[in-house]
């Protein structure tokens, strides 16, 4: 048993040892010490909400929190840096000290984590000899600009900084390099990165087994990433590091979905088992996750193995909390697991906030993207297909998520093919004509024939660079090249950026040109309506599905993306937390690429999708 009730942050101001190795155990202050951890990112939960998730962290018997900090939000143009509202790591990791929890922090600059481009920021694909993840010198100035910034920040917070101390006891050098490993010197710059910008506590790696041997960094503590503990796993760790103590972490305790695919979903006994293992064998764990919450806006990663696939917008991850935060089997049989090894009663869980359901919305107006194109938005004239990320915008940062529209003029029809040149979907029309969709999978169509010249316009979603894998470099978005009409490159083009930002938002509110809602009407276009509400907002799920006619889109509540929906599934509800309403009239505007139904509902209950079990 261990009591650990006198070793949290805020008891142990002045402190100067911070987290250090014996042998095979972790000591803090001097004192044994054992890392029950859990994995919570500050940018998928709403700032409201970081507490109370803390709290049932407590409640939980953890003593640790792991978070990763995404470089594409803190530096969305180059240059200019965000650390404000629900970006303020600094209010986050001193909120931990308050609830008692030391931090694990993992700053990348590379991060996984099922996010856009593993967290790089997009505009570093702008360059196109880019070697991300690697000492090339492009990559590298990059991440000394960002680290510069971002360091300042997270220095006063360590452990053992002098005179008054923070939470964070351990840093992550990278993450999961050994799966990566196309740099042999690359490893060490990031480690000298955090050192020579005052970094003083503890640092580690992380990779899954495969990886292992590849991703150490001399002076770091190797740590291991798993879900099913193979026989002798962990001693394996002893193979590239003797007489230390042994480290999981990530624990996946459940997974995440791709569209198009199930829901999946870990056994809980199966789960609170494993862990219970890893324990007896007297080594520190890490819950990835704890909880997984959201991939708000377009930010959401990708798997590129045999085939692109996107991930959904929640990051629910079978967790052992909810996407919305509320408790599962998971977090009770656990919390009974903690509380046989602390040898301190665990504090009560807080109460569950209660969920609404808002009942039927109607979107009754709506404005074609046809009709917002001359008014709102300025087209950039090129005569060849440029991807989104040269494209001159943003203090020449170019555009990094959401849609572009590129417009052409064309005589006659034929055969269109896009020599796989498109990122990451593409809507053809012919005038406002829809002619078809092309993809990873379909790369031509046929063009009818018609009089004179006329418009061909491709709209191309990026739905979410890859995140993981040996494709990095390979992320652009958009057209990536020509595409061809009766094998003759189309040129002259008129490329209209749709990135959805706040401004734009706005923008589109106040145009001209908003209508009633026709019986039957195909996208893309906007769609608007209201949700009043009469008392203090709750959570709800807005569910698109149900309706008939929703098909793909975007889902936009007072001004804050709440992300993507898509009839394939299997996420059929989009969560709306509470505090991002507004007692009284509420606006919700829809991006529907497609075929628009007349109603969403307000639910309380989320929908998933069909489950499969986690082999």
């Amino acid at each position: 048993r261990f009591n650990w009730s006198e070793l949290i942050p805020l008891r142990l101001w002045g402190r100067t040892l911070g987290l250090q190795t014996e042998k095979s155990q972790f000591l803090l202050e001097g004192m044994p010490f054992r890392i029950f951890g859990g994995s919570m990112h500050y940018f998928r939960v709403p700032r409201e909400y970081w507490e109370d998730r803390m709290l049932k962290m407590k409640a939980c018997g953890l003593n640790t929190l792991t978070t990763y900090v995404p470089w594409n939000l803190h530096e969305q143009e180059r240059g200019k840096f965000d650390f404000s509202r629900n970006l303020d790591l600094e209010a986050f990791l001193s909120l931990a000290a308050k609830n008692g929890l030391w931090v694990i922090l993992r700053p990348g600059p590379y991060i996984c984590s099922e996010w856009d481009l593993g967290g790089l920021p997009s505009w570093l694909l702008q360059d196109p000899e880019m070697q991300l993840r690697t000492t090339y010198k492009g990559f590298t100035e990059a991440v000394d600009a960002y680290f510069d910034r971002l360091m300042p920040i997270v220095v006063p917070l360590q452990a053992s900084t002098y005179k008054k101390g923070g939470p964070i006891i351990a840093v992550q050098v990278e993450n999961e390099y050994g799966s990566y490993a196309k740099d042999p010197n690359y490893m060490s710059y990031v480690k000298m990165a955090l050192l020579n910008r005052g970094i003083v506590e503890m640092l580690m790696t992380s990779d899954n087994k495969n990886g292992l041997s590849f991703g150490l960094v001399e002076g770091a503590l190797a740590t291991v990433n798993f879900q099913k503990l193979e026989p002798g796993l962990l001693k394996y760790l002893d193979t590239v590091q003797r007489d230390q103590p042994k480290m999981v972490m990530e624990y996946w305790t459940g997974w995440f979905d791709n569209w198009g695919g199930p829901h999946y979903v870990f056994d809980a006994d199966e789960m609170v088992n494993t862990v219970a293992s890893v324990l007896k064998l007297g080594a520190s764990i890490n819950l990835y996750m704890f909880h997984g919450g959201t991939n708000f806006g377009f930010m959401n990663g990708a798997l590129e193995a045999d085939e692109y696939k996107s991930d959904v917008t929640s990051y629910d991850y079978d967790a052992v909390l909810t996407e919305a935060g509320d408790y599962t089997s998971k977090f009770f049989k656990l919390r009974q697991l903690f509380s046989m090894i602390i040898g301190q009663p665990l504090p009560l869980p807080p109460m569950i906030e209660s969920k609404a359901s808002y009942g039927a919305i109607l979107l009754h107006q709506y404005i074609s993207l046809w009709d917002v194109l001359p008014s709102l938005l300025q087209p950039i004239k090129s005569e060849f297909p440029i991807n989104m990320e040269n494209l001159r915008l943003n203090d020449s940062s170019g555009q990094s998520y959401g849609y572009v529209l590129y417009e052409t003029v064309i005589f006659g029809g034929g055969h269109l093919h896009t020599r796989d040149h498109v990122r990451d979907r593409a809507q053809v029309f012919v005038n406002t004509m829809y002619v078809g969709e092309l993809d990873y999978n379909t790369v031509e169509l046929s063009l009818p024939e018609g009089q004179g010249f006329r418009q061909l316009r491709l709209l191309v979603e990026n739905r979410g660079r890859v995140n993981y894998g040996l494709a990095l470099n390979e992320q652009r978005k958009g057209l990536i090249g020509d595409v061809f009409l009766n094998k003759t490159p189309l040129r002259n083009f008129k490329i209209y950026s749709l990135e959805m930002k706040p401004g734009f938002m706005k923008s589109l509110r106040h145009t001209a040109g908003w209508s009633a809602v026709p019986d039957y009407f195909v996208g893309p276009a906007f769609f608007r309506g209201r949700l009043w509400i009469e008392h203090q907002p709750q959570d709800t799920f807005l569910k698109l599905q149900a309706s008939p006619g929703w098909e793909k889109g975007v889902v936009f509540v007072n001004g804050q993306n709440l992300g993507r929906y898509w009839k394939i599934g299997p996420q059929e509800t989009l969560y709306l937390p509470g505090p991002w309403l507004w007692k009284g009239s509420n606006e919700i505007v829809i991006f529907e690429e497609r075929t628009a139904g007349r109603i969403i509902q307000s639910v309380d209950i989320p929908y998933l999708g069909r489950t499969q079990y986690v082999d």
